[in-house]
């Protein structure tokens, strides 16, 4: 009998699974369609020695002290902060935007006092902010909106801005100084050896066992738990009684060059020109030093594996239908993107797994990412050596001719306890390829 049945092997299904045996003492089955753990942070080294994304780029970052130092037990960190150019009118320049994108697109020096007066100049007051094209048009003008945002949103998300809620542009910021950096969180860095190393510590107890190229409806029936973490598309779980949800997919064509470098930066975004959105070369996230080098042509698609849940109204309204029997179902825990329909970054997911974790033991998040399991110690009775007549030694002394002296000391009953003590857990091993 398992405890806990989670279904998938990504951040959610994993931290639950190791919070929930190392800290709980639960027994787990986690099980995933795919043939590999990490989902979609999943990486390995490709024919040619490299270590590459296969479901495109993952970047670690976070504000949150809690969550860096929970996945730090799993991973040494590459310190890593990334940078992100865009293609624009033949040339490279920083996005987010910032002073040194606006002097080199319009061939300008302004300093940031300067950058704030000649934003507000292009920016189009709206005293209603309803979708993306108005959150980006209200901030720098319709131009620069044009240039960055509208083509590369259209290819992303297969519709215009001005289809789309506030929050899809609201998460690149504009900047009015020289930082280039993509994200700005307290922490950025790297899994040292990759995410799928760091999710194998994470799995590496002996009360979690692990089913791949399985998709739990093939085994639930067969397979004894008491209660079930879901981290699938949600409507999927209620066969789609409601219609499906709406998700955009992605399409990855994956390279190797005979070239140590190809690109200045880790990714280069493709907002006007090419089908594909973005350019990622690997060696830039991983620090891995190789003759040749990898990189991943990203495209955006209607169809295949969901990915990024398409924030519009009328897909919110349709996910609290489902949300209402998520809620209703007890026994069932809904947890991570697809089975909350949010857009959630890495340590939005890790922060709301240790948060469910902490509502199933009804403890704080802080008490519950630090909880560790002590297993019950069991005392054993053994036999002391017996004696040709019967009697047990009791001094702890014995003679050269075997046979025993004296009384039992304390109980007088030729038994002894013994030191508490724990076995060492059985280690399982995942490749990290």
């Amino acid at each position: 009998m398992f405890d806990y049945l989670i279904v998938g092997a990504g951040f959610a299904g994993s931290i639950l699974a190791e919070r929930l045996a190392r800290g709980c003492g639960k027994k787990v089955l986690i099980v995933d369609r795919r043939p590999h753990i990490a989902g979609n942070a999943y990486d390995h080294y490709d024919d040619a020695g490299i270590l590459v994304h296969k479901y495109g780029p993952h970047i670690f970052h976070t504000n949150s002290r809690e969550v860096f130092d929970y996945l730090s037990r799993f991973t040494e960190w590459r310190q890593y902060q990334h940078r992100v150019l865009a293609s624009v009118d033949g040339q490279l320049v920083p996005i987010p935007i910032n002073l040194d994108t606006i002097n080199r697109m319009y061939g300008v020096n302004l300093n940031s006092f300067q950058m704030d007066e000649f934003l507000a100049n292009r920016a189009e007051k709206l005293e209603h902010i309803r979708t993306s094209e108005d959150v980006v048009v209200s901030k720098v003008g319709r131009e620069l909106y044009e240039k960055f945002f509208r083509g590369y949103t259209r290819k992303q998300w297969g519709l215009d801005p001005s289809e789309l809620d506030a929050q899809v542009t609201a998460r690149v910021p504009t900047r009015t100084n020289r930082d280039d950096r993509y994200f700005t969180d307290s922490y950025q860095a790297m899994p040292k050896q990759g995410f799928t190393r760091m999710f194998a510590n994470l799995l590496d107890h002996p009360n979690i066992k692990v089913m791949l190229n399985t998709d739990y409806r093939e085994i639930r029936d067969m397979v004894p738990y008491r209660e079930l973490i879901f981290t699938g598309p949600v409507d999927e779980y209620f066969d789609y009684c409601y219609g499906k949800l709406p998700y955009r997919c992605l399409e990855f064509k994956h390279e190797t060059h005979n070239k140590e470098m190809l690109q200045p930066v880790a990714v280069i975004n493709y907002p006007n020109d090419y089908a594909y959105t973005r350019v990622t070369e690997f060696k830039h996230l991983t620090g891995q030093e190789h003759q040749k080098t990898s990189i991943v042509y990203e495209f955006s698609r209607a169809e295949g594996d969901p990915y990024y849940p398409i924030p519009r109204a009328e897909n919110a309204e349709l996910y609290k239908k489902y949300q209402t029997l998520a809620e209703a179902n007890k026994g069932v825990h809904f947890v991570g993107r697809l089975a909350t329909y949010r857009y959630y970054n890495m340590d939005q997911v890790a922060a709301q797994a240790l948060t469910v974790f902490a509502n199933l033991i009804g403890s704080s998040r802080a008490q519950a990412a630090e909880l560790q399991y002590e297993p019950r110690l069991t005392t054993l009775t053994v036999p002391m050596g017996i004696a040709g007549n019967g009697h047990a030694i009791g001094n702890g002394h014995s003679h050269g001719n075997g046979q025993s002296n004296g009384h039992s000391n304390g109980n007088g009953n030729g038994s002894c306890r013994t030191q508490d003590r724990k076995t060492n857990p059985r280690r399982r091993t995942f490749n990290s390829t």
